[in-house]
């Protein structure tokens, strides 16, 4: 019978580790929620992209007389 004393505080003891993760996921869930909610931080960017305007670009300097070179 002394085993059974022996079982049951492992079993315990299992359960309270049990307990303890459940409860860091749950600490760990909201704090990537309350990240997620926060606007993210201004960025200084990509110095080799600053100037560059999204959609088409002006032509080179070798096409803008109009006399285009076909390969």
């Amino acid at each position: 019978m002394a085993r059974r004393t022996r079982q049951s505080f492992n079993k315990r003891k299992k359960e309270q580790a049990r307990q303890q993760k459940q409860l860091d996921k749950r600490a760990k869930r909201l704090e990537i929620k309350e990240r997620r909610d926060e606007p993210p931080p201004p960025t200084a960017g990509d110095p080799d992209l600053e100037g560059i305007v999204p959609g088409p670009q002006p032509a080179p300097p070798w096409l803008e007389d109009g006399a285009r070179r076909d390969r």
